[in-house]
């Protein structure tokens, strides 16, 4: 099954970063937080994607193009061009990427829209998630519920955290009587780890958010929610950035698979 990844975003309140580079492009780790969401996937078995670019996407083609290059000791002939590899012991990526360039301003629903012919036809369903959230979610177990639920479309609820620190307030006295640092939240949001039949082509519009075409399903009954009580952040600050580095270093829960 293809797994599509949306990339094509400017990432506007990461400008620090993505002044120079597309926000997937921002590292974690010393590693793009895409590299990190495509080694979650390959780690269930899903290792065969279609990146949605966009915003600074030749940054994205030319960084797994020359990704060997940049594990391995190589030798390089200047006048052919050609490069030789050595082998050290270092573990290449097994990913296969399809690089589809689904325009500079395009909304992610009209992104998805347009990497169709990319899912082939006998396919009768695919994933798609976006490129800056981790997560230790099991994708098989979503991929199995969304069998099992029938419907056309699965998304997986997760609980956010909050950006600010929560008060509790004693009611009589208007003493504070508890202070949380951004706690977890028991609301459910969109995590991003989503499954489709291929009808769901048949709800995307062009020039739309995806979030339009996710009502037009609930008013069908048809989108269904997996729900994960688990690890999920997602990359939308600066803050998040230090944050995920400062996990990375001493406890990366999104890091179920083994190097």
């Amino acid at each position: 099954m293809k797994t599509v990844i949306l990339c094509g975003g400017i990432g506007y309140r990461l400008k620090e970063e993505t002044e120079f580079k597309p926000k997937p492009m921002v590292q974690i780790g010393g590693k793009p937080i895409l590299w990190h969401i495509m080694k979650m996937y390959a780690h269930h078995g899903f290792n065969d994607f279609i990146i949605a670019l966009g915003y600074k996407g030749d940054l994205i083609r030319q960084y797994f193009l020359n990704e060997q290059n940049m594990i391995y000791d190589f030798t390089l002939n200047t006048s052919t061009g050609k490069s030789k590899p050595h082998k050290t012991g270092i573990k290449s990526d097994k990913f296969v990427i399809t690089f589809v360039n689904t325009g500079e301003e395009s909304l992610p629903g009209e992104r998805i829209l347009r990497i169709k012919d990319y899912i082939p036809k006998t396919d009768k369903n695919f994933m798609v998630t976006y490129g800056d959230g981790v997560s230790d979610i099991s994708i098989k177990d979503v991929v199995k519920f969304h069998i099992k639920q029938k419907t056309i479309g699965t998304i997986t609820g997760v609980h956010p955290r909050t950006k600010w620190g929560l008060l509790n307030i004693d009611k009589v006295d208007k003493t504070a009587t508890s202070f949380v640092e951004k706690p977890v939240l028991n609301q459910w949001v969109n995590g991003g780890f989503m499954v489709f039949k291929r009808e769901f082509f048949n709800f995307l519009k062009p020039g739309e958010m995806e979030h339009e075409s996710l009502k037009r399903l609930i008013k069908k009954r048809q989108l269904s929610i997996y729900t994960h009580d688990g690890f999920w952040h997602c990359m939308d600050t600066y803050p998040d950035v230090d944050n995920l580095n400062k996990m990375w270093k001493e406890d990366p829960k999104w890091k179920i698979w083994q190097d």
